[in-house]
């Protein structure tokens, strides 16, 4: 009997060995081919590896993400979620260690007026789990998985939060010029009105190019309002962004902006490294995976160590005085019968689920490929249409240069002339607006790459 008892421990421990294991990345064999543009192989720098400060240079939009770190209400939700997530790791580790429990007790009885009996027990017990089949074991293995996880968290909101910081500074700085541009299109509006207007009384226009032109003025005034307000919109949010009720932000200009001339993306497999979402979600999966290794630790037997030791002076139904030392040690093996059908269906859940992070593992690799790609092509199409705007900008300063010309020397109307200041200013509108979706492109790709977050804000 004891023969067959002890070959059947062997076998549960040989076949325990499995629940040992411990996570190991699967393989992604798209990685490679993530980004659609061809790398060298030696292009293994990323711009994601600066600093948010060696990016974004301009002093004042320092100093706002700066404070945006320590005051944004997310982002120490986020750190208050790493503090907790430690604790549970601290907790999980100390199930290796036995409990202690001290428990005294005492009486005082008292019959039909005989002298009072004093009973005292001083008693303490211990009772220590054998990590035999690896239960407290996974337990601290997935604690520690969600520690990373929550601070690939922590690190997903920082990036996060410096690139929505970052776009609303320079949305604020392209709103600034298209609103200066706006008001001298509007002054150029008034301009022709006066000039049409002229022009009617002079008898060579009717009252309806005066009434269209006079419209086309009003649109201008009302788009002036409309970016003032957007204005105060974005300050609004970036002021709550940034732990401040609603004020105005300092800021600089957009043409004292810089940025690299060449952006360097790497190569995909350092988004597995650098990627705060990816991380994440792949200590989601090795969560899970410690998670399937308790369920499948709960088909075996828990094996516990109790001890117990004190000072009493009731020893059986005598009461002695002084009292003695107790002291007790038991063994227990407890192996699971009836609730198997249980442990089956907590293991196929359990199953289930590691399935579900591996695959959302997978989709992460994904998103992060088409993210990249996107921003890459932003910024490399912006800087195209920029080029060819600031072309387009070149020739119609020459056109007005000619028409202003023309007027004076010749007898071509004012009007062509306000018509040509009129578009000049529309293209200057667009050179504003390729030059942020540039920028912007490069916040982009910056965020996608994984960029954003510094070591020293990582406690």
């Amino acid at each position: 009997m004891k023969k067959i008892i002890i070959c059947l421990f062997l076998s549960a421990i040989l076949g325990g060995c499995s629940i040992y294991r411990t996570y190991e990345r699967p393989a992604m064999e798209m990685t490679d081919s993530l980004y659609r543009l061809p790398m060298e192989p030696a292009d293994t720098v990323s711009i994601a590896f600066l600093s948010w400060r060696e990016l974004f240079t301009d002093p004042k939009l320092q100093q706002l993400i700066e404070t945006g770190i320590n005051n944004n209400t997310d982002l120490n939700i986020a750190r208050l979620r790493v503090k907790e997530a430690e604790a549970l790791l601290t907790s999980a580790k100390l199930a290796y260690l036995p409990s202690i429990s001290l428990t005294p007790q005492g009486t005082l009885k008292s019959e039909k007026g005989n002298k009072a009996v004093k009973t005292y027990n001083f008693a303490v017990a211990a009772d220590w789990e054998l990590d035999i089949f690896g239960r407290v074991t996974n337990a601290k293995r997935e604690a520690k998985a969600v520690l990373e996880q929550s601070e690939a968290y922590r690190q997903a909101v920082q990036t996060q939060l410096v690139a929505t910081i970052a776009n609303s500074y320079y949305t604020l700085l392209m709103l600034d010029e298209q609103l200066e541009i706006s008001k001298r299109t509007a002054e150029n509006w008034s301009e022709n009105l006066r000039a049409m207007q002229a022009l009617k009384k002079a008898g060579q226009t009717t009252d309806m190019a005066v009434a269209q032109t006079e419209a086309s003025k009003l649109s201008v005034d009302a788009s002036l309002l409309s970016i003032e307000r957007q204005i105060s919109e974005i300050e609004n949010t970036l002021s709550a962004l940034l732990g401040f009720v609603s004020q105005s932000i300092e800021r600089s200009t957009l043409n004292c902006q810089s940025f690299p001339d060449t952006l360097t993306v790497g190569v995909p497999l350092q988004l597995l490294q650098r990627r705060p979402d990816i991380k994440q979600s792949e200590a989601e999966l090795a969560a899970a995976f410690y998670i399937t290794n308790q369920a499948r630790a709960s088909f075996y037997p828990s094996i516990t160590l109790s001890g117990s030791g004190g000072w009493t002076n009731a020893v059986g139904t005598a009461i002695t005085n002084p009292g003695q030392w107790l002291f007790s040690a038991v063994g227990s093996l407890v192996q699971p019968l009836f609730n198997r059908g249980q442990n089956i269906a907590n293991l196929k859940v359990a199953k289930a689920q590691q399935e579900a992070a591996l695959l959302s593992f997978r989709q992460s690799l994904l998103d992060a490929g088409t993210e990249v790609n996107n921003a890459l092509a932003q910024w490399q199409m912006a800087r195209a249409k920029l080029k060819i705007d600031q072309q387009q900008v070149l020739s119609l300063q020459s056109a007005v240069r000619s028409s202003e010309l023309l007027m004076r020397y010749s007898s071509q109307n004012y009007l062509e002339v306000i018509t040509a200041r009129q578009t000049l200013l529309q293209a200057e509108l667009d050179v504003v607006s390729d030059r942020f979706d540039e920028i912007q492109g490069v916040i982009n790709l910056y965020h996608a790459l994984g960029g954003g977050y510094d070591s020293e804000y990582t406690k």
